[in-house]
């Protein structure tokens, strides 16, 4: 059977950005036929003992508590799970000082869910029109953001400034804001901090500044903090979050050990929150009340947010210093490589700058030699410029034991050193 699609059908039954490359790679394992491959793609968390064990202490205590029928057996609030809000308004009033009520929260199935509904209620045509677009202040970013609108060409992002450090091969992006425009055309901006793919972490300051660029025109400025702190905190530097305003603070606890679950928190001004809400209500009614429940535990007891600085956050951190290290043994220090700053989230960002190949054709030559990454041109949603440094990039997950890491970034070393030599040779 072969249905008709409509546009918006065929959008959305295809396969975008890492989807796209993700299918390519377990076809590559399927097909391995017993070779061994070192996997650094996945952007799977690790199921870490302590975080599985606290999830089952959760789903004890539920189970053995009244309270259980009432969330599995029955519909309830779309906006959320009244224990598991209060849960939250309590816990980040304390934590940062607030005032939060339940006005200000909004629990959806899980963080992608919520950037969809935040997409095409603020962004696309308007009645009169007009396109509003959805603006991704720094490129590269999370390659999610690439499909939320129903309208891809609203979506637009801008080429960030590079801070290179070439004696050390580290660098870092920044916002350009003599590029960046938030205007009456924007309808939200998005942006993930901790960064997916990259780990960049933008300042308090920075936050602030593309806030107040945003504010004279009524527009949200949603904050992506599926890797940030109280929970799962995988912030390896100072990160403080941001709230009030045209600020609304999304958190996600997928990273934190419920992935299946799919849950995630916006907070923010009770107008926004009213409006995600009802697109939530047409679209999928309410998140999972099982997950909420025992979120609301976790959250309740403290013991999430202890449990993601005393184990989630130094096992992602430890990783990144393995492979930190065994890229600055095994790379030469005469080719122009530089790995980004480790400031959060679970992956490592490498530039190879003028690298002979594409990104593509890079990612099939680890793959020869048994190593499987992620293409780095997959992570720049929006941007409309040509930009060669789109196809320099490569994603390395944290997700794979230590030992794998570092035998990973030998062989990795060793082919870019064969692909520069080669240029040089032709040349």
């Amino acid at each position: 059977m072969e249905p008709a699609l409509t546009r918006f059908g065929t959008q959305m039954s295809q396969l975008t950005g890492v989807r796209a490359i993700m299918k390519d790679i377990i076809e590559t394992l399927r097909a391995g036929a017993g070779r061994s491959f070192i996997d650094l793609s996945a952007g799977n968390p690790v199921i870490l003992p302590e975080v599985e064990q606290l999830w089952r202490d959760c789903t004890q205590d539920l189970l053995a508590s009244s309270e259980y029928g009432e969330v599995v057996c029955r519909y309830g609030s779309s906006q959320g799970y009244r224990p598991f809000i209060d849960a939250v308004v309590n816990d980040f009033n304390r934590r940062y000082n607030l005032s939060l009520t339940e006005r200000n929260i909004l629990i959806t199935p899980g963080s992608q869910s919520l950037y969809f509904f935040a997409a095409n209620a603020f962004g696309g045509y308007t009645r009169e029109g007009s396109l509003k677009q959805i603006v991704l202040p720094l490129s590269p970013d999370y390659t999610g953001y690439g499909g939320v609108s129903l309208y891809p060409e609203a979506v637009v992002s801008y080429r960030p400034t590079l801070e290179v450090q070439e004696s050390t091969h580290r660098f870092k992006y920044r916002p350009d804001f003599s590029r960046l425009v938030i205007d009456q055309s924007t309808g939200c901006v998005i942006f993930s901090r901790p960064c997916n793919p990259t780990g960049n972490v933008l300042s308090d300051e920075e936050v602030d500044k593309i806030a107040a660029l945003a504010a004279p025109h009524d527009v949200p400025v949603l904050v992506d903090s599926a890797y940030g702190p109280p929970f799962p905190a995988l912030n390896f530097t100072e990160l403080t979050p941001r709230f009030g305003g045209n600020l609304v603070h999304c958190l996600s606890l997928s990273k934190a050990g419920l992935p299946g679950e799919r849950l995630g928190v916006a907070i923010g001004h009770p107008t926004v929150i009213e409006t995600l809400e009802a697109f939530q209500t047409n679209a999928c009614i309410h998140a999972s009340r099982y997950g909420q429940a025992i979120a609301a535990r976790a959250i309740k007891s403290g013991a999430l947010a202890e449990i993601a600085e005393r184990i989630i956050r130094p096992h992602y951190q430890h990783k990144f210093e393995v492979l930190e290290a065994a890229l600055d043994k095994a790379m030469p220090t005469d080719l122009p490589w530089f790995l980004h700053r480790g400031e959060g989230a679970i992956f490592a960002w490498l530039w190879l700058r003028d690298l002979p190949i594409s990104d593509w054709e890079f990612y099939q030559a680890l793959k020869a030699a048994g190593v499987i990454v992620v293409p780095g041109s997959s992570f720049f949603p929006g941007l409309r410029e040509d930009w060669k440094h789109m196809r320099e990039c490569v994603r390395i997950s944290l997700t794979a034991p230590v030992e794998e890491i570092a035998t990973g970034m030998a062989r990795l070393a060793g082919i870019v050193e064969q692909i520069y030599a080669q240029t040089q040779v032709s040349v």
